[in-house]
C-alpha cells in the first residue's frame, strides 16, 4: 500500500457585504470572507492538501482567481473535483483532520455539520473527518477579526497494483 500526506493552509479577509460559508456550511455573521470564489477558507485549504498530497499541485493551478468561470463559485464544487483528481490518480482519502483560526464567530456549533458537508463529498464516514477550531487570543489579524484562517491535513492511500 501506498501512503501520502498532505497539508493545505488558506487565509482571507473578513468584510461586510459577504457572505460567510465555511466547510461548505453558511453562518449567520456580519462580515462574511472576500474572494474570487465563496471564499470558503477550510474547503480551500482541504483542496490543498488533496492536491498536493497526490502531487498535483495546489488550488491556484487549478482554479485561478484570474479565471472568471470560478468567480463566486461554490468551493463544493471545486473539491468534488479535487476528490475525482486524486482518485484519476489511484488515491482514496483515509482521514482528514483541519483547524479553523477564527476570533470570531464561533466555530463550535458549526463543526459537525463541516465535517459532515466534507465527509459526504469525499464519501467518507464522518468520523473520518475531524475539525478543529481555535482563536488567536486577540492576537494579529485573526485576532483582530480581519480574517480567518484554517489549515488541513489529509492522508491518502492506494493499494498498490
Amino acid at each position: 500500500m501506498q501512503i501520502r500526506v498532505g497539508t493545505g493552509t488558506d487565509v482571507h479577509e473578513l468584510v461586510a457585504g459577504h457572505r460567510l460559508v465555511i466547510g461548505g456550511v453558511e453562518i449567520d455573521h456580519p462580515m462574511g470572507l472576500k474572494g474570487h470564489s465563496d471564499a470558503d477558507v477550510l474547503l480551500h485549504a482541504v483542496c490543498d492538501a488533496l492536491l498536493g498530497a497526490a502531487g498535483l499541485g495546489d488550488i491556484g493551478e487549478h482554479f485561478p482567481d484570474t479565471d472568471s468561470a470560478y468567480k463566486g463559485m461554490d468551493s463544493t464544487r471545486f473539491l468534488y473535483i479535487c476528490k475525482d483528481k486524486i482518485q484519476e490518480k489511484g488515491f482514496m482519502v483515509a482521514n482528514l483532520d483541519c483547524t479553523i483560526f477564527a476570533q470570531a464567530p464561533k466555530m463550535s456549533p458549526h463543526k459537525k455539520a463541516m465535517a459532515a458537508c466534507i465527509a459526504d463529498v469525499l464519501e467518507l464516514s464522518p468520523d473520518c473527518v475531524n475539525i478543529k477550531a481555535t482563536t488567536t487570543e486577540h492576537l494579529g489579524f485573526i485576532g483582530r477579526k480581519q480574517g480567518i484562517a484554517a489549515q488541513a491535513t489529509v492522508l491518502l492511500y492506494k493499494h498498490k497494483s
